[in-house]
C-alpha cells in the first residue's frame, strides 16, 4: 500500500488543526500548482517566539555582528532543523516516514520527543508533492497487491524526474526555488536532513561521515559536524539493535559535489545530511553480499540476510530523524554557535588576501622545489620526515595571482546583460548577499555604468559565492596508483560562472563604491526601457532573450528577419523587424531586457518562420529532453513531443521540420532497441500508448533519414550523436585506441577520464547554427563524444563547426588524459540530400544551466 499525496495533504491538515504543536504552511507552488507544504512542529509556547527565533537563526547565519552580540543570540535562540522526504517519487520511504515523523511528534507525550519539541524547531518538508502522486496513483492502480509496480510512464517531476536533485545552485525549478528560499534566505536551519533510498547492496542504510574528497572552499566545521552528527545517527542505531548503517567508503557519496538538496548546504555552513535506506511496500529481502558481512570501519554492525518489510524502513528513518533532532537538543547552543563562527570566518577571509588550497597549488608547491633542486638552489634529496622548508609554501601561497579575488563586477552595459541577471538571480534564491551600483564607478582604472552589480566574497556564505564564479580543482582520485579512476558522485567541475557565459569582472584587491545591498532573496530584473522610435529595429542575437521577443513576434505574424553580415556593430545572426513589432518590442524591452536598436532595413536579410519542432523522448521520461521542454517553454517556443512509435510510421516532413534529439534513447550501432524496460499496452491506460515503443536501426534511423534526405534538420546532443554512426557519416569516435589485433576499443580508464566537468572550445561562429557566439565556448562535458572526420567528409558535405584546439581544455573540474583531446571534433554539420544533420558531443543544454550554449541549439529552431 502507498498514500498519495492528497491524502497526506488531508492528514497533514488534519494534523494541523488537531495539534498545537504544529503549523502548517505553503512554501510556494510545484511546477503543476500544487501547494508545497512545511509543517513547522515545536512546543506550543514556542510558536509565540516564532518570528523571533527565524531572525536570530537568519542573523547567526549571516554573521554581520561581533562574537558578543552573537553569543546573546544564542542564548535566545533554538536549533532549526530540516527533516524532508519524497524528492524522489520512487524512493517512497521518505515521503511515508515524513508521516509517521509527524505523527510521532504530534502526539508523542515521552520525555524525549517533549524534550525535542521545547528546545528545537523541526521544519517538516514534503519536497516533491507532485512526484508522490503520480507514483503512488500508478503503484494502486492495480487491486492485486502482488502485481503492483512504479514503472511509471513519465518523470516524477513535470519536467526533470530525478533530475530534482541536480538544482540546487541554479533553483530552475518551482519546487528547487521553494526549498531554497527556505534554506538559504527564511530559516537558514543548521542542519538540513535529506531522506533518500536505496542502501547499497547487504546494508540497510548508507549515511554521515561520507567519503572523500571533499570540496576545498568550505569550513572543516562542516566535516567534522558531519562526523558528530553522523556519530549520533549510528549510535542511535546500535543502541536499537538496527544494524546495517554503512559510512565513509562503505558507499559512494562524497561531500565535493555542489547542486543537491543536502550538498548545497555545505556551501551555506550548513550540516547537510543524506540517508539511503532500502525498502519498499513489496516485501523483499536484504541480499547476501559476503565481503560487507564483514565488521569495519565503514560497516561496523553489518545486517545477514533476512525478509524486509516496509515498516521497519519506516522505524529505521524515524530513529535517524529522532537522533539528529536529539543531537540538536543536546548541542543546540554548539548549532547555533558554529554555524556563526563559519559565517563569520567566511566574511573575514573575504576582508584579507585569502589562498583557497586547491590541489593544483599543492602540486604549485612540489614543482617549485623541483625547479629549485635542479639550479641547485636546495640539497638534490630530502628525507620524508623533514618535508619542503617554507619558502617553498610562500612562493605559492603569498604569488598574488593564485589568492582568491575580493568580488566580482557584472557590468550592466554586457551584450547579454538578462543572462547575467538569470545568474545573479540563481544567487540570490541561495542566499548570496548582491550589491547594484547607484551611481557610476570606477575600479582598477575600469569604469563601470549605474545598475551594474557586485557581488563581494566578504559575505558568510562566502564558500557558495567562491564554487559558483571560480574553477573547481578536483583531485586525481584513483582506485590505487595506475588504476582506475574512482567515479564522482555526481560532477567533477561546474563553475556556475562559465556555464551561463556573462561578463564578469574578477575583482582582485579590496574595493567599494557607490554600492546599494539588495534585500536577501529580492529577484533582480533587466531594466525596463522605453523603446526609441524607428522604422525598424535590429536584436541582438547575442542576448538569449532575443529568441523570446524573436518568437513574439513570429506568433503575432510579424515578419522577422536575419542578418547574414554584421550591421550597425551588431553581428551576423541578429535579427531584424520593421515598425509593425514596435508594440512586442516595447514589451519585450520592459519585461525581457531585450532592447531593439532603430535602424533601417540592411540590404541582405534572410526572412525567417518558425520551425515545426519535434522533441524527442520514450516511456518512462529522459530527463535531458525534459530539461530542453523546460527550456523551449521558458523562450517561447511551440513543439511536440516525439515518442519512437511516430517516427518508425514515417512520413515525418509532413509534421515536422526539426526533430531533437537530446542525450539517451539511441542505441549504440549494433545494439537493439533503446529507451527503459516496457509494459505490455493492455496494462496501461491508452492514454500513454503512444509512448511505447523502441527507438531501432531497423525501422527508426531510416524514417530518420528519409525525414533528413527531404529536407528535415536533425540536431543531436551528447549521446544522441550515436545517429552519425546509424547514418553512416564520414566520422570516427576519437577517443579510441588500437588493440594489438588492430581492433578499435573505447580508451581505458586508466588513459582518459573526464567526469562532468567544463571545458573551453573553439567556435565557428560564421555557421548560422553558432550565429551570436563567441570565437570560443565554455561547455559542460560529461564524458561525452569527441568526433574525427575522415578524409572525405568535407567532399560529402561533413565540416567541424567546434573544436578543441592544441592546448588543454580544461577550466573546471577533472580532466585525465586531455591530451586524447587535441584537435577533437566536437560538433559538426552534415549535409544529406535536402537537410541537415547536427551533432553536439558536450551537453549544451545541461540541465538548462549552460546559458552560454543555448543559442546553439535555438538557432536551428526556425527555417
Amino acid at each position: 500500500m502507498l498514500a498519495n499525496y492528497s491524502q497526506a495533504e488531508a492528514y497533514f491538515k488534519k494534523v494541523s488543526d488537531a495539534s498545537d504543536r504544529v503549523m502548517l504552511t505553503s512554501i510556494g507552488k510545484t511546477e503543476f500548482g500544487r501547494d508545497q507544504p512545511m509543517m513547522i512542529v515545536t512546543a506550543p509556547e514556542n510558536f509565540a517566539e516564532l518570528d523571533r527565533y527565524k531572525e536570530i537563526s537568519q542573523k547567526l547565519a549571516r554573521a554581520e555582528m561581533t562574537r558578543e552580540e552573537a553569543e546573546k543570540l544564542i542564548k535566545q535562540g533554538k536549533p532549526v532543523v530540516w527533516i524532508d522526504g519524497g524528492l524522489h517519487a520512487n524512493e517512497v520511504v521518505g515521503a511515508h516516514q515524513l508521516i509517521q515523523t509527524l505523527y510521532e511528534l504530534a502526539s508523542g507525550n515521552d520525555e524525549e520527543t517533549l524534550k525535542i519539541l521545547d528546545n528545537v524547531i523541526i521544519l517538516l518538508v514534503h519536497a516533491n508533492p507532485d512526484g508522490m502522486e503520480i507514483m503512488s496513483d500508478w503503484y494502486m492502480r492495480k487491486e492485486d497487491p502482488t502485481k503492483r509496480d512504479q514503472n511509471i510512464p513519465v518523470l516524477y517531476q513535470k519536467y526533470v524526474g530525478h533530475d530534482n536533485n541536480r538544482d540546487f545552485y541554479m533553483n530552475n525549478m518551482s519546487e528547487a526555488t521553494n526549498i531554497s528560499l527556505q534554506q538559504y534566505v527564511e530559516w537558514i536551519p543548521q542542519i538540513i536532513y535529506n531522506h533518500h533510498q536505496s542502501g547499497p547492496p547487504g546494508s540497510v542504510v548508507a549515511g554521515p561521515p561520507y567519503r572523500d574528497p571533499f570540496n576545498h572552499v568550505f569550513d572543516p566545521l562542516i566535516i567534522t559536524s558531519l562526523d558528530a552528527v553522523g556519530a549520533a545517527m549510528i549510535n542511535r542505531m546500535h543502541q536499537e539493535d538496527k544494524p546495517g548503517y554503512t559510512r565513509l567508503d562503505g558507499s559512494v557519496f562524497s561531500t565535493w559535489w555542489n547542486g543537491g538538496l543536502r550538498t548545497t548546504p555545505y556551501y551555506h555552513n550548513q550540516i547537510g545530511i543524506l540517508t539511503e535506506i532500502i525498502g519498499n511496500p513489496t516485501p523483499s529481502q536484504v541480499p547476501l553480499v559476503p565481503e560487507r558481512l564483514i565488521p569495519n570501519n565503514g560497516t561496523p554492525y553489518p545486517v545477514t540476510p533476512r525478509d524486509w518489510h516496509f515498516k521497519t524502513s519506516i522505524d529505521y528513518s524515524v530513529s535517524l530523524n529522532y537522533a539528529i533532532l536529539n543531537h540538536a537538543v543536546r548541542h543546540g547552543d554548539e548549532l547555533l554557535r558554529n554555524i556563526y563562527l563559519m559565517g563569520r570566518r567566511s566574511i573575514e577571509k573575504g576582508q584579507k588576501d585569502t589562498w583557497t588550497p586547491y590541489p593544483k597549488y599543492a602540486q604549485a608547491v612540489e614543482d617549485a622545489y623541483e625547479k629549485a633542486r635542479d639550479e641547485g638552489k636546495v640539497q638534490a634529496s630530502r628525507s620524508w620526515r623533514s618535508g619542503l622548508p617554507g619558502e617553498f609554501y610562500k612562493e605559492v601561497y603569498q604569488d598574488q595571482e593564485r589568492k582568491d579575488p575580493y568580488g566580482y563586477i557584472l557590468p550592466v552595459d554586457q551584450a547579454d546583460f538578462p543572462t547575467a541577471i538569470k545568474f545573479l538571480n540563481a544567487l540570490i534564491k541561495s542566499g548570496i548577499k548582491v550589491h547594484k551600483a547607484t551611481q557610476d564607478f570606477n575600479v582598477n582604472g575600469k569604469s563601470y555604468p549605474t545598475g551594474s552589480y557586485i557581488v563581494k566574497t566578504a559575505q558568510a556564505f562566502r564558500p557558495h559565492v567562491i564554487d559558483m564564479f571560480e574553477p573547481q580543482d578536483h583531485p586525481n582520485d584513483f582506485l590505487y596508483p595506475g588504476g582506475p579512476p574512482i567515479r564522482p558522485y555526481d560532477a567533477a567541475g561546474w563553475t556556475l560562472a562559465f556555464q551561463m557565459g556573462s561578463e564578469i569582472d574578477r575583482i582582485m584587491e579590496d574595493f567599494d563604491g557607490p554600492f546599494e545591498a539588495v534585500p536577501y532573496g529580492e529577484i533582480q530584473t533587466p531594466p525596463a526601457k522605453s523603446l526609441a522610435n524607428g522604422s525598424g529595429y535590429l536584436i541582438d542575437i547575442r542576448g538569449n532573450n532575443a529568441f523570446m521577443a524573436v518568437n513574439d513576434l513570429l506568433k503575432a505574424k510579424v515578419k522577422v528577419f536575419r542578418t547574414t553580415d554584421t550591421v550597425d556593430g551588431l553581428p551576423a545572426g541578429s535579427f531584424y523587424v520593421g515598425s509593425a513589432g514596435k508594440t512586442i518590442l516595447q514589451k519585450a524591452a520592459q519585461e525581457y531586457g531585450v532592447y531593439g536598436k532603430p535602424s533601417s532595413k540592411p540590404r541582405e536579410l534572410k526572412e525567417i518562420s518558425p520551425a515545426r519542432i519535434g522533441l524527442y523522448d520514450y516511456y518512462g521520461g529522459s530527463m535531458p529532453s525534459g530539461w530542453v521542454r523546460w527550456m523551449l517553454e521558458q523562450f517561447h517556443f511551440d513543439f511536440k513531443q516525439v515518442f519512437p512509435q511516430e517516427i518508425n510510421t514515417g512520413s515525418l516532413n509532413e509534421k515536422y521540420d526539426v526533430l531533437l534529439f537530446i542525450g539517451p534513447g539511441i542505441p549504440s550501432v549494433g545494439s537493439r532497441g533503446g529507451g527503459r524496460s516496457q509494459p505490455d499496452a493492455s496494462e496501461i491506460d491508452e492514454q500513454y500508448h503512444h509512448m511505447l515503443g523502441n527507438f531501432t536501426a531497423q525501422e527508426s534511423v531510416p524514417a530518420v533519414r528519409e525525414f533528413i534526405e527531404n529536407g528535415g534538420q536533425v540536431i543531436t546532443v551528447g549521446s544522441a550523436t550515436e545517429l552519425a554512426f546509424h547514418l553512416n557519416l564520414p566520422v570516427k569516435d576519437a577517443l579510441v585506441e588500437m588493440n594489438a589485433d588492430g581492433e578499435e576499443r573505447p580508451l581505458s580508464g586508466e588513459k582518459y577520464y573526464i567526469p562532468g566537468s567544463v571545458l573551453e572550445m573553439n567556435v565557428d561562429n560564421t555557421q548560422p547554427i553558432n550565429y551570436g557566439m563567441g570565437s570560443t565556448s565554455y561547455i559542460m562535458f560529461n564524458r561525452s563524444p569527441v568526433f574525427k572526420l575522415t578524409p572525405e567528409a568535407s567532399n560529402k558535405g561533413v565540416k567541424p563547426i567546434a573544436w578543441f584546439g592544441e592546448e588543454e581544455p580544461l577550466r573546471s573540474g577533472w580532466a585525465w588524459g586531455q591530451s586524447y583531446l587535441r584537435n577533437g571534433v566536437t560538433a559538426f554539420e552534415a549535409g544529406l540530400g535536402k537537410g541537415k544533420f547536427y551533432a553536439f558531443g558536450p551537453e549544451i543544454t545541461f540541465r538548462a544551466q549552460s546559458h552560454g550554449t543555448f543559442k546553439m541549439l535555438f538557432n536551428g529552431l526556425y527555417k
